[in-house]
């Protein structure tokens, strides 16, 4: 007998289908009301809850302290209404692109170049931690900042409710993390 929740994902997959090949979109919000769109990579259904493995449609960015000595520092918080993000606006616009503020990241639109991953130094590349790629640097007030595209794959996870893709965030997301990691790695194995 099979699993009623991998019976309800095959369900789901196939109604999510799209006949011309095309990858299932979702909009997902998080705890702020902020949304992001985002491709349905995974389905993964989970003691009677499906969630959803995505990826943003736009391509993700982080913003960094550029500092004169050392590393750059990530910037993980920041106000959609802070001043450094306008100035990223205004330097992105010369280049055709365009800052969204979205729900778990900032992202871009626009013609980007591909990062080519073979073009990087090889001092650069570290498989302990994410790798960047500079997009922009600015100055605001003296100090030096960058946006960074992150080289390894940016995925989120949603919960699935009535329709509606919940970003899935703190503790929650630490307790279905080892879960969603165990059925991808089950569903690899049977592949």
């Amino acid at each position: 007998m099979q699993d009623p929740d991998k019976e309800r994902h095959n369900k789901m997959s196939a109604e999510r289908s799209n006949p011309n090949g095309e990858v299932p979109t979702l909009l997902i919000r998080d705890r702020n009301g902020s949304a992001l769109l985002c491709f349905l990579e995974q389905l993964i259904p989970i003691d009677g809850t499906d969630y959803a493995l995505l990826t943003p449609v736009d391509t993700p960015v982080s913003l960094f302290k550029l500092l004169e000595e050392g590393d750059p520092e990530l910037i993980e918080t920041i106000s959609s209404s802070e001043p450094i993000l306008a100035v990223a606006d205004l330097v992105l616009k010369e280049h055709d692109l365009t800052l969204i503020r979205s729900a778990v990241t900032l992202t871009v639109t626009g013609e980007l170049d591909e990062p080519d991953p073979d073009e990087l130094e090889e001092d650069e590349v570290d498989d302990d931690s994410e790798t960047y790629e500079l997009l922009i640097n600015f100055r605001v007030e003296e100090e030096e900042f960058g946006l960074y595209i992150p080289l390894d794959p940016f995925f989120i996870v949603g919960k699935l409710n009535e329709g509606q893709a919940i970003l899935v965030e703190g503790e929650e997301f630490d307790k279905i993390q080892p879960l969603i990691e165990n059925e991808i790695e089950e569903k690899e194995l049977s592949d």
